[in-house]
């Protein structure tokens, strides 16, 4: 009884190892290649900034004069204000190494700076618009909504609480409107924001 128990055993072995063998070559060629990737990035002279698709904080069709008294909303106007001053691009989804292969290694730093300004963009955005609709302001707040999920934001609190403001205000339809929008972010949260909208149409 003994010895097909240890001959399985022998079997176990030879199998995980060649697995791990396996495995480690995956993991070898998937570093080689990366390395190989980074070092042509890293030689990838600087490109020209002109095409790159620059956002602007629409400041005339933002609802700016709702509760700008409040101290958090005066804090994200400010936030906003600050944010037109510089260049905002939305990266998401595009690594340090395509970026550097698409402009250049000399303009990381600041194609950097554009994605981090993006990331507090749609962060102030979201708060902004919570904050609206929590003080039922709901127009203004699907206002706000609007302008974040028109920058591709993947922030999923968003499509969800403007999805929720289309149902409340019957035009439940629209929620329809989101779903190609978001099925098209290039980030690994689209299908969860995806579903989210799903499960909300009428």
């Amino acid at each position: 009884m003994r010895f097909p128990f240890f001959a399985s055993f022998i079997v176990f072995c030879i199998w995980l190892g060649y697995e791990l063998h396996k495995s480690r070559n995956r993991e070898a060629k998937t570093n080689k290649s990366f390395w190989e990737r980074e070092a042509l990035a890293n030689s990838t002279r600087r490109k020209s900034l002109d095409d790159l698709d620059y956002i602007q904080i629409p400041f005339d069709t933002l609802p700016m004069d709702v509760m700008a008294d409040h101290p958090s909303v005066a804090e994200y106007h400010e936030t906003l204000r600050m944010l037109s001053q510089s260049p905002i691009v939305n990266f998401t989804g595009i690594s340090n190494t395509d970026l550097k292969l698409m402009y250049g290694a000399p303009n990381i730093d600041c194609l950097s700076r554009y994605d981090q300004n993006y990331t507090t963009l749609v962060l102030t955005l979201q708060s902004w618009a919570k904050i609206l609709y929590d003080h039922s302001q709901t127009e203004p707040a699907r206002q706000v909504l609007e302008f974040a999920v028109e920058t591709r934001s993947d922030i999923s609190a968003t499509y969800k609480l403007l999805a929720t403001i289309y149902q409340q205000e019957g035009m439940s339809g629209r929620i329809a409107d989101l779903i190609p929008i978001a099925r098209n972010l290039n980030t690994r949260l689209s299908d969860h924001i995806v579903s989210t909208l799903e499960e909300m149409l009428p």
